[in-house]
């Protein structure tokens, strides 16, 4: 694969395996995509976090209306 990435990446590049961080193009880019990954699955782990959140307040403000587990439990047995 040739990918051509523009001037200011392959400094960023160089200076990565300069610095002695990676040891070649392909290395940086696998790193660099690896750590975007986990970026994106932080910013989803927060974004259910928060959704949770918001859910629990409308539950304490009363807003939901809610079951007890054993309401639960004893409208499943025959």
């Amino acid at each position: 694969m040739n990918i051509n990435l523009g001037a200011p990446y392959e400094a960023a590049i160089k200076s990565i395996i300069d610095k002695g961080y990676a040891g070649s193009q392909t290395e940086v880019i696998r790193q660099a995509i690896l750590a975007y990954e986990r970026v994106i699955e932080e910013e989803e782990l927060a974004l259910v976090h928060k959704a949770v959140e918001i859910e629990m307040a409308d539950i304490e403000a009363g807003k939901c209306k809610t079951h007890s587990f054993e309401c639960i439990m004893s409208s499943l047995e025959c």
